[in-house]
């Protein structure tokens, strides 16, 4: 990455350029909707396969998916399995065995 040289602009520096420096270094840009990253995605997805056909890619998109958001809810949840269900909508035998499937594990 290049660095940029300091100029003498009469422009103000920007908002994270003046933060305290006990503040994250880095500045979020407002959440995108989850359907509207889904979208994204997909479209991406799609752009890139050069004429390749996809295949059995309603099981592509549910591996994708499945994984990460196992993951974050149990850390939400502290690795509690029985809460990561309730949060989750779904019988705690069958969060088990997807756990299993994708081998993550919880406490409880």
């Amino acid at each position: 990455m290049a660095s940029k040289k300091k100029t003498s602009s009469t422009k103000p520096a920007p908002a994270h350029a003046r933060s305290p420096v006990n503040k994250p270094h880095h500045v979020h840009a407002p959440a995108m909707p989850l359907r509207a990253q889904t979208a994204a995605a997909l479209e991406s997805y799609f752009s890139h396969l050069n004429g390749d056909r996809p295949a059995h890619l309603y099981e592509l998109v549910l591996r994708e998916v499945e994984e990460p958001l196992f993951r974050a809810v149990l850390e939400y949840v502290d690795g509690n399995q029985s809460r990561a269900a309730e949060v989750l909508g779904m019988n705690r035998g069958t969060l088990r065995k997807k756990l299993r499937d994708y081998r993550l594990s919880g406490t409880n």
